[in-house]
């Protein structure tokens, strides 16, 4: 049994972004010599989200809608949370969207489905923010 874990950091220029790292997450795989296991994408931060789906532009303006809609970031006063930040709507989008995605290794490569990509979203940006990836299991 074999683990490997690095750290990706982002830093966008909005408050809210998705950003897909795919590609970055296969870069470690291949990095980490794992052919057979799990890997583990989480967010180290609580405001914001590692979660899969479609890349489509389309899709990530209906995301942006339905958050906003369930938790709009103004009025800032709205929320209890606010007091010394305003960043309460993020902390909730956050929960929304999910913390982690785990994604089985096949042959030394991410087994997703047709359309699947990772996605890294921030909802209280405009910083630096890491993302942990934890890879286990079996070598050649």
């Amino acid at each position: 049994m074999k683990t490997y874990r690095k750290e990706l950091w982002f830093n966008t220029r909005q408050r809210r972004e998705y950003i897909n790292i795919t590609s970055q997450i296969e870069d470690v795989l291949a990095e980490s010599g794992v052919r057979e296991g799990l890997l583990l994408c989480n967010a180290m931060h609580i405001t914001s989200s590692v979660f899969i789906n479609d890349d489509e532009s389309g899709l990530h303006h209906d995301f942006e809608v339905f958050l906003e809609r369930l938790a709009p970031e103004k009025p800032y006063h709205q929320y209890r949370h606010n007091t010394y930040e305003d960043n309460a709507d993020a902390h909730l989008k956050r929960t929304i969207m999910g913390r982690e995605v785990v994604v089985a290794v096949s042959e030394g490569q991410l087994d997703l489905g047709p359309w699947e990509q990772i996605f890294y979203g921030e909802f209280d940006g405009k910083r630096r923010k890491r993302v942990l990836v934890k890879i286990i299991g079996a070598s050649e």
